[in-house]
């Protein structure tokens, strides 16, 4: 490992716990310039997470609404809606540091981007925007993900009792499961690296 002298230095060897908020000597290869382990991601990675935060129930149904505005405005507004997360993109991206782009603090967060570049009421405001908004995703998702579930339900229906039976199923205990579902799985910490 080295000297004794070196692993007491990172807290190796005895009972110190090293922490991330205090930046390491110069020079070390597991830690940025802000004290935090370095980031991994890759073009791989990143392309992993904008697919899994693009595609959602909102897009399941984009080629319907699409048709149903026709060959004229389906396109434009795509084209729209597609410059519109082109121009927040890039929004987000000048926000990733504050003060100079190379060597200034990182924001971490959303709210730590609104922090730095608007401060005070704006950031409970947008605060409160960004936990209404997830609320609401959060509420149809539960909606969707039990509706898929009882749409599984009524086809095994048919299937066994025929095309003609009513096959009635209430969804309230489908919906019931996917928020205890959810409720469980927001409890385990650090979810996105489990494996």
């Amino acid at each position: 490992m080295g000297s004794k002298e070196q692993q007491n230095q990172y807290g190796q060897g005895n009972s110190q716990v090293f922490s991330l908020d205090v930046a390491p000597p110069n020079g070390s290869k597991l830690f940025d310039d802000d004290g935090r382990l370095k980031r991994s991601g890759t073009v791989w990675t990143a392309s992993a997470h904008i697919i899994t935060a693009v595609i959602g129930s909102g897009v399941l149904s984009l080629a319907w609404a699409t048709a149903q505005l026709g060959w004229i405005a389906g396109p434009t507004v795509m084209f729209l809606f597609s410059f519109v997360t082109y121009y927040t993109s890039s929004l987000l991206a000048e926000c990733y540091r504050s003060g100079d782009s190379v060597t200034g603090k990182r924001n971490y967060t959303y709210m730590d981007a609104v922090r730095s570049n608007l401060g005070g009421l704006q950031v409970k405001i947008c605060g409160l925007i960004q936990y209404v908004n997830l609320f609401g995703v959060a509420i149809g998702y539960t909606i969707a993900a039990s509706i898929s579930m009882l749409a599984i339900k009524k086809s095994n229906c048919f299937h066994e009792k025929g095309d003609d039976s009513p096959c009635h199923i209430n969804a309230n205990p489908y919906i019931i499961i996917f928020g205890i579902t959810e409720i469980i799985f927001s409890q385990i910490p650090d979810f996105d690296q489990i494996s």
